[in-house]
């Protein structure tokens, strides 16, 4: 069974992904056609990166990556939930990515962001970063905006489009996930 991982990119105290990453899930759990699974970065409290040696070399030396890299290859793809701060996504989500490689190649990757614009910068740079990883990244994208998905820039309340978006980026991380299982064999 293809197994996505939902990844909630922010650690902020009294962060919005937390409600939007559990949309995601439920959202995700009612399908057949693969399993999905939240992983949440305030788990995996990753200094900054702190390996001797580059992420493409696989030589991970330290027991928080070694967790993290076993994480990470559990999965066939995956749904990053960003917020966008400064024009960008997270530090926190780019120092998490950046601790690996071969863990992420091959992957789909589908993102759900929010912000002001609903985090399309953030995910602009996430696509980016997917390109050098040899991940596929998805042409959907649920961009929630805190103007309109979001009562009083804090309570999630998303819009009803934006199932309809999720569904189909949903459909699509897993139709990806399924048709680069070859190359990850």
């Amino acid at each position: 069974m293809t197994r996505i991982g939902i990844i909630l990119g922010s650690t902020r105290p009294g962060r919005n992904g937390e409600p939007v990453a559990k949309w995601v899930l439920e959202s995700a759990s009612t399908r057949t056609d693969a399993t999905f699974e939240l992983i949440d970065l305030a788990d995996y409290p990753l200094p900054h990166l702190d390996e001797q040696f580059p992420p493409a070399m696989g030589q991970y030396q330290n027991a928080h990556t070694q967790e993290w890299a076993a994480t990470i290859a559990r999965f066939d793809g995956f749904i990053f939930v960003t917020p966008e701060y400064n024009h960008s996504t997270t530090g926190v989500l780019k120092n998490a990515i950046d601790y690996l490689f071969a863990e992420w190649n091959n992957k789909a990757l589908g993102i759900v962001s929010y912000g002001s614009v609903g985090g399309a910068r953030a995910a602009e740079h996430l696509r980016l970063i997917a390109g050098e990883l040899k991940m596929a990244d998805v042409r959907t994208q649920v961009a929630l905006s805190l103007f309109t998905d979001f009562k009083d820039f804090r309570t999630f309340a998303p819009g009803e489009h934006q199932a309809a978006s999720l569904s189909t980026l949903i459909d699509e991380v897993v139709a990806w996930s399924d048709a680069l299982a070859h190359l990850r064999a």
